[in-house]
């Protein structure tokens, strides 16, 4: 596999590990090796062709971890993935990664797979609304009555605009495809430079939210949109916020942010079984 040789380093990941990422402060952790007993590769997902939108915890770079948990996933379920995530991105990118995939690839893909927003929440992105509502005349039961009518809105300045115009664009485009929303999982203290500190999620964002209300929305488009959602803010475990858990993050003073290798692994394990309990493709050939 590409991701084996373009690791450095190799560890058998077995219960003696959080005693060594403790040790090394979990910086640069090594990948995990994945064992042959944790593999479902006879399933619907074998051989898919899966796209991944997303920011920095997608991006092909690698950024904060020697593997990424689509790498792994890769290695767990067998599928075929194409990552167009991009450090930095917000929900307004996700449309236009959405594009990028569409004039790349067609409708050559059977999943779709979104992770997003955590950009926005630190951004203070007004959260906004996901409709207008007006009146409007209807037929109902052979006659012509009132009644209230809402029409999704799409904008970028705004939290819901922006995924209600990714999601319009998605639902357009691949409507054959399987597509998953993934929420942003916990965030903790990151400095990258002198003008790039980001708090910890107990402080709210220029908009006076914390990254729950983000996460909330992203529960609502799911249900609006028609999709499934893996809530990895919930079910991941990844919790940076507690020392305990800082082995699974890339550095324990400048970024508890990103996930290491090891914090990927787990990533990547909870969407393996969450994806297990899902359709790969609608697509009848």
């Amino acid at each position: 596999m590409k991701n084996t040789v373009l690791c450095a380093f190799f560890f058998f990941f077995v219960g003696s590990f959080n005693g060594y990422a403790q040790q090394t402060g979990a910086k640069d952790a090594p990948k995990v090796i994945v064992r042959e007993s944790e593999k479902t590769l006879v399933t619907q997902w074998q051989g898919k062709r899966v796209a991944f939108l997303g920011d920095s915890m997608t991006d092909k770079r690698r950024v904060g971890t020697t593997c990424v948990y689509w790498e792994y996933l890769s290695e767990l379920l067998g599928i075929k993935p194409s990552v167009y995530g991009i450090s930095g991105n917000q929900w307004n990118d996700i449309y236009r990664q959405a594009v990028k995939l569409h004039d790349e690839e067609g409708d050559n893909v059977d999943a779709i797979l979104i992770f997003a927003g955590t950009n926005d929440y630190n951004q203070g992105l007004p959260l906004g609304e996901f409709f207008t509502e007006t009146t409007k005349e209807t037929n109902y039961n052979g006659r012509q009555v009132m009644r209230k009518y809402r029409t999704p809105i799409m904008t970028d300045s705004t939290f819901c605009g922006r995924i209600n115009e990714a999601m319009s664009y998605l639902k357009t485009n691949f409507p054959q495809q399987q597509i998953i929303i993934m929420t942003p999982i916990h965030r903790s203290y990151a400095q990258f430079n002198s003008k790039n500190v980001q708090p910890d999620e107990n402080y709210c964002n220029s908009q006076g939210l914390y990254l729950d209300s983000y996460i909330n929305v992203l529960k609502q488009a799911a249900s609006h949109w028609a999709v499934p959602l893996i809530n990895l803010y919930s079910i991941s475990g990844l919790y940076p916020l507690a020392d305990s858990q800082l082995q699974y993050f890339h550095n324990s003073e400048m970024d508890r942010l990103h996930p290491n290798a090891v914090g990927d692994y787990r990533l990547a394990k909870n969407i393996q079984y969450q994806l297990l309990a899902l359709p790969s493709t609608f697509i009848i050939k």
